[in-house]
């Protein structure tokens, strides 16, 4: 991590960093997190460090360890299989309302496109950081082309455990190419105005990701 410039916006400027840290495993769950060392790696003071710090733990990313300590909390497999349960129904939800306003919002729908020919540059070589962005951006472009405004105010607060969970799968290639083939799969029925296929596909999308991530996170701690 390089350290920060000196804008005002500074608490911000270290809990974006932090919580992009933690996603790319960067900081790896379990590790353990001191202020003193963070202010130096990112040539900041402390004050900023404890404000970041306080608002991950708040939103449960990070846990105290020791006296002024914290660490990265783990990935729950079973609290990840919940989240993926409910997006699966907000998912599909935003699919079947995009699919039927595709043709009376020229500019969401031009950013679904963006997003999906995005989706298709991704090569093995991608940084995870990359795929998970990707990714977010595709789910996000369905979300603003829905026209619900409640759909993107739900889901942003689990967008930050979301990725971290994406972290877990998109590191497999084979994985890479499935997901985006069902993403092609998705905005295909969106575009095409077909409601039910949409909402269909994108259910099927959420649970198999929920699955896969599940099982990954249930095989990595019995590996530990």
């Amino acid at each position: 991590m390089i350290p920060l410039d000196p804008l005002p916006n500074l608490i911000d400027q270290v809990y974006g960093r932090l919580l992009e840290a933690i996603i790319d495993r960067t900081l790896l769950p379990g590790q353990r997190i001191t202020q003193n060392e963070l202010a130096e790696k990112l040539g900041v003071s402390r004050q900023p460090i404890s404000h970041a710090l306080h608002l991950l733990h708040r939103q449960g990313l990070v846990a105290e360890s020791g006296k002024r300590g914290f660490e990265v909390t783990q990935l729950d497999p079973q609290r990840i299989r919940e989240l993926y349960e409910v997006r699966g129904a907000i998912d599909a939800l935003a699919a079947r309302l995009a699919a039927t306003r595709v043709k009376a919002d020229a500019a969401a729908r031009a950013q679904l496109g963006s997003a999906l020919e995005a989706g298709r540059t991704i090569d093995d070589n991608a940084p995870l950081a990359r795929l998970i962005a990707l990714d977010v951006d595709f789910h996000s472009a369905i979300y603003r082309l829905a026209g619900n405004s409640a759909i993107e105010e739900m889901i942003a607060p689990q967008w930050p455990h979301m990725r971290r969970s994406m972290a877990t799968v998109l590191a497999e290639l084979d994985y890479r190419d499935s997901a985006w083939t069902e993403h092609e799969t998705i905005a295909a029925h969106i575009l095409s105005g077909n409601a039910d296929a949409a909402e269909a596909a994108a259910l099927a999308h959420a649970q198999t990701a929920g699955r896969m991530t599940e099982e990954k996170l249930r095989a990595i701690d019995v590996a530990a």
